[in-house]
């Protein structure tokens, strides 16, 4: 899953203005590290059947690597999995049913985030 954020040199601009780079770099660590922390707290899964029919418990390897990582000098924080099968638990597919952690964690944390840097404008 990528997400792009439109407007990054406009606001660079509005930013330097009114607030430090280091206040927006602290609102980014802040943010990134909340929403690791929530999509950490929701990778919470059900497990699945085999092919079988035998139930398999879920090993909690996708909640484990889940990781944070900050870029271009602190200007971006990147929340992933390093599990190449967490497409399938994130959407689901036509076997299983889509055990959403990542969505839900961005979209709850982006208003913060957008508050903080609207907040950061006005200073």
């Amino acid at each position: 899953m990528s997400i792009e954020i439109r407007g990054v040199v406009e606001m660079q601009r509005g930013l330097k203005k009114m607030a430090t780079m280091d206040d927006v770099k602290q609102a980014i660590r802040v943010n990134t590290t909340e929403m690791h922390r929530k999509a950490t707290r929701n990778a919470s899964f059900k497990g699945h059947y085999d092919s079988s029919g035998n139930f398999i418990k879920p090993t909690g390897a996708t909640k484990r690597s889940i990781a944070i990582e900050f870029k271009d000098a602190g200007l971006t924080g990147v929340v992933k999995t390093g599990t190449h099968y967490s497409p399938y638990l994130e959407f689901g597919t036509r076997k299983m049913a889509a055990q959403p952690f990542m969505r839900p964690a961005f979209y709850d944390q982006r208003v913060k985030f957008m508050q903080d840097m609207s907040r950061l404008l006005k200073k």
